[in-house]
């Protein structure tokens, strides 16, 4: 007989997992355990029902009538017998079992009836249980395994082999006393192991497992076509039972998985078969792939779930029933799983699953817990400024702006400050467009000419020709998408910011929120720049605002201003007057990081704005400027200074400043808050003489440039490499945030002890011989008696 049987395919192979078998005989042990105790169940019952009907007295078997004579037959024996008192128990049941057996004594001689005739109808229900077949306590059949027959002359001898069962008791109190003393046994058996003992036990069963998950991820990594199901079997492992190593092992095999998925994932998205796919025959190599993809696909989606389900009892404070794992540790578990999430968001933005990972990443990072929402943000905005094409960005912001709105506004100021790394600027647009463009290197003209004849090179050209406008329509294809995600990208972010703006002034994300509009304002559609111009006013003029975020108010204000709202006519002096104002309330001392808000609102107010400025206006900022300068730090003040050169460079006449006459009337007035009628033009800039000895050397060069005018060329001009950078990157470089001088102190050399030996030339030689012979000389030191010397100086 040829066998039919096939061999499993790498599906079904994939569905029936290990566990999934020894879960199938459990179950069939638990079937078998159970038939044997239905069995015992019914046998009890059978027993009890037995011994009910035997211990029931037969009914009398005379009539009604000489019931009477019966009685009193029976009170006359009552009184003829033996105190019951007298008698032992058993002998008492025994006397009764015999009674009721004992019909021929008890029956009436004179009744001419059968003997057993009114008995056998009484005696139904025992006869109903004689009647019934009784099955003897026999063993549960065992199961046959079936082998390959055996073929002889007489004709097939089948074979076959008992498949081996677990024995069940015979009574289930007995099995419970089994187990109490197995239970016993062991407990006495186990024994008593040291610390030491227990800590190597430990180190040991943690090496092996180490082993184990390193043989089975190099296996995979060498060969990750044939050893795809091995991925299965270091899943498994997340399972881990050992009480002792469970924590460390768990984490382990999360990390081995996500380095392993890292390094086997496709660069491109893996789909689903069709039906009509799976039908059609493909080769071999084909089919193994096929497989392979099938199989990593799943496997990468439950190592997802792991990392899901993990995160979730932690935070549900969920034990699971084994309790292998204590609360306290799994916390340790969801921040390996949180960090494993992480790795792959940035790690595998093209492959399957990732809008899921952005499902769970984006809540954490909201998450009370603070190592987890800085892991959360961080690996956010590393995927926004490696995202080029836009895709992974436009989901991320998506859950974002759904998160913010979900949780009415109250959520962490960080989540909406990563919206300040997305990477939607023109000019990165253009350069990004420029790499994904495939570049073809064509022949020269040269190597034409010596490989090619005339009619080769005359096809060459057109098909050259032909390619160049293909690769250009694809470049420009690649360019409209990415600016179609990016601009539904910012529409989500302006409607989140908008929203933020109206509903909650009050919110803690305003700042967030100013900042953010400060950096993308220029891309804002002109037809909503006269309304945010006001809403940005009013905030500023409600006075609830800190400095910091009013300072974000006019930044925003001025970007909308200098990109596409040129074309429009709106005067922002008021924006001009309110920094004058506020410019004295920078902080002096260490937490300075407001001057480079400062600084760049600064740019933007007159470099980028010079025909629109006053020269009254710009000489009151470069006198508020200069006063601002000695009362901060020495980077701010760097930062400050280059901003003035930049205004002595850009408006002409600032050179008033630095001579000592006045130009028309009035007298400078420092506390109005009007720069345009503080008649800036009747003072000077002494303060840079202040400057010129100051102790950072930077901050001296660069007052001595502004004193000798800010030239470009000559011997006060600056070094290229403070002339080239803007104010905010001087700010920057020279910060003191590590306690250090930048540029460090140069270090003075202390004098020896033999330079003071020098001054033996100077003496005489007799007196330096007294000198050396007083030093040599051993003094006796006498105790002071400071009584003695009291009275002679009184005496005296």
């Amino acid at each position: 007989r040829k066998n039919t049987k096939r061999v499993p395919s790498f599906r079904k192979l994939l569905r029936t997992s290990q566990i999934k078998l020894d879960n199938k005989l459990k179950n069939k042990q638990y079937k078998q355990k159970s038939a044997a105790k239905k069995y015992r169940k019914e046998q009890k019952k059978l027993r009890e029902a037995v011994r009910d009907a035997i211990s029931r007295k037969p009914f009398p078997l005379e009539e009604c009538k000489k019931k009477q004579v019966a009685r009193k037959w029976e009170e006359k024996e009552e009184e003829d017998a033996l105190p019951l008192d007298m008698m032992d128990e058993d002998d008492l049941k025994l006397m009764e079992d015999l009674a009721q057996k004992a019909s021929f004594l008890t029956r009436d001689l004179s009744s001419n009836e059968p003997v057993h005739v009114k008995k056998r109808k009484h005696e139904s229900v025992i006869e109903k249980y004689e009647k019934m077949p009784r099955r003897l306590q026999t063993e549960p059949e065992k199961e046959l395994i079936h082998l390959l027959p055996i073929k002889d002359k007489s004709g097939i001898i089948p074979q076959a082999v008992e498949k081996p069962v677990l024995n069940v008791a015979h009574d289930e109190e007995e099995d419970t006393e089994d187990m109490e003393e197995a239970e016993d046994f062991n407990e006495e058996a186990l024994p008593v192991l040291t610390p030491e003992e227990m800590a190597a036990q430990r180190r040991q069963k943690l090496q092996e497992r180490k082993v184990h998950i390193a043989a089975l991820a190099s296996a995979i990594l060498s060969e990750p076509d044939s050893n795809i199901k091995k991925l299965k079997e270091l899943r498994a492992m997340l399972m881990e039972q050992d009480p002792n190593v469970a924590v460390i092992v768990r984490k382990l095999v999360m990390v081995s998985l996500m380095e392993i998925f890292k390094d086997i994932a496709p660069s491109y998205k893996i789909r689903p078969l069709t039906e009509a796919e799976k039908a059609t025959k493909v080769k071999k190599e084909t089919q193994k792939l096929r497989e392979f993809e099938e199989g990593l696909v799943s496997q990468y989606k439950f190592f997802l779930e792991n990392l899901e389900q993990t995160i979730k009892d932690w935070k549900q404070r969920k034990l699971k029933k084994s309790n292998v794992i204590s609360l306290k540790a799994y916390k340790g578990l969801a921040e390996v799983a949180v960090k494993c999430l992480c790795e792959l968001l940035v790690a595998l933005p093209h492959f399957n699953f990732h809008n899921n990972i952005i499902v769970l990443i984006v809540p954490l990072m909201n998450d009370p817990s603070k190592m987890i929402s800085e892991l959360c943000v961080e690996a956010v905005k590393k995927l926004f400024k490696q995202d080029k094409l836009g895709y992974a960005s436009l989901g991320v912001v998506k859950v974002i702006s759904g998160l913010v709105r979900g949780r009415n506004y109250d959520v962490r100021p960080e989540v909406l400050k990563v919206f300040l790394h997305l990477r939607i600027k023109e000019v990165e647009l253009q350069k990004d467009s420029e790499d994904i463009a495939p570049r073809k290197k064509f022949m020269t003209y040269k190597e034409k000419r010596k490989n090619l004849s005339r009619m080769q090179r005359k096809w060459k050209k057109a098909e050259e020709k032909l390619e160049r406008e293909l690769l250009e329509a694809e470049a420009s294809e690649s360019k409209e998408k990415k600016l179609k995600l990016h601009t539904e990208t910012l529409n989500i972010v302006f409607v989140t910011y908008f929203r933020i703006l109206k509903k909650a002034q009050k919110s803690p994300l305003l700042p967030a929120v100013l900042e953010g509009l400060a950096k993308f304002a220029h891309l804002i559609n002109v037809e909503f720049f006269d309304d945010l111009l006001i809403v940005l006013h009013s905030l500023i003029a409600s006075g609830d605002l800190s400095y910091r975020e009013s300072l974000h108010c006019v930044l925003s204000a001025f970007h909308i201003l200098s990109g596409q709202g040129d074309v429009l006519n709106i005067d922002p002096m008021k924006f001009y007057t309110h920094l004058y104002k506020t410019l004295f309330s920078l902080h002096a001392g260490g937490t300075n990081e407001d001057t480079g808000i400062v600084l760049q609102c600064l740019d933007v107010m007159f470099a980028k704005r010079r025909k629109q400025v006053s020269q009254q206006r710009a000489l009151a900022f470069l006198k508020r400027l200069s006063i601002l300068a000695l009362h901060v730090l020495p980077n701010s003040s760097v930062g400050i200074l280059a901003t003035n050169r930049i205004f002595m460079q850009t408006f002409p006449r600032m050179d008033l400043l630095l001579d000592n006459e006045s130009q028309g009337s009035g007298v400078y007035l420092p506390e109005l808050d009007e720069p345009e009628h503080c008649n800036a033009q009747n003072t000077v800039l002494w303060e840079l003489h202040l400057l010129q000895r100051h102790y950072h050397p930077t901050v001296q060069k660069f007052a001595s440039h502004l004193i000798a005018g800010a030239p470009t060329e000559g011997s006060g001009a600056l070094p290229l490499d403070l002339s080239q950078r803007s104010a905010t990157e001087l700010f920057e470089t020279y910060c003191m945030k590590g306690m250090t001088f930048n540029p460090p102190v140069a270090s003075v050399t202390p004098r020896r002890k033999d330079t003071f030996f020098q001054m033996d030339s100077f003496i005489d030689e007799e007196l330096n011989k007294q000198l050396h012979q007083h030093i040599s000389e051993t003094v006796a030191h006498k105790p002071l008696d400071f009584a003695k010397h009291l009275k002679e100086s009184s005496l005296a």
